[in-house]
């Protein structure tokens, strides 16, 4: 587990790949290929215009596809209204996990 600063989950591992170029002389598909093998979800945290923090959105990091790093979002924040100076909403369902069979492998129940 570790934490990084970045704007989305997409440019968590945008970040990722370039601090990785900057220490070291490696291909870009193999740079990420490494990311894609070596990190499974991403939460990506975010301050709302009330200054609170939520959680916005829970992607999958599904593979290496194409030249690219492919992920699913799994959960995202939708705002229901705004009361008493206070953002109000939840986390909502938008998408299945893929990865399922290393979570059973460990003993995890998927419901």
């Amino acid at each position: 587990m570790s934490t990084g600063h970045a704007n989305s989950s997409k440019d968590m591992l945008s970040r990722l790949e370039n601090m990785v170029l900057m220490a070291a002389d490696l291909p870009l598909a193999a740079i990420r290929q490494q990311i894609a093998s070596g990190i499974e979800i991403i939460v990506h945290l975010g301050r709302l215009r009330d200054r609170s923090r939520k959680v916005l959105d829970i992607s999958e990091v599904c593979g290496y596809e194409n030249g690219e790093i492919s992920i699913r979002g799994l959960y995202a924040f939708r705002e229901e209204g705004f009361e008493n100076g206070k953002v109000i909403g939840s986390l909502k369902k938008t998408g299945e996990l893929f990865r399922r069979e290393k979570l059973l492998r460990a003993g995890l129940s998927i419901g």
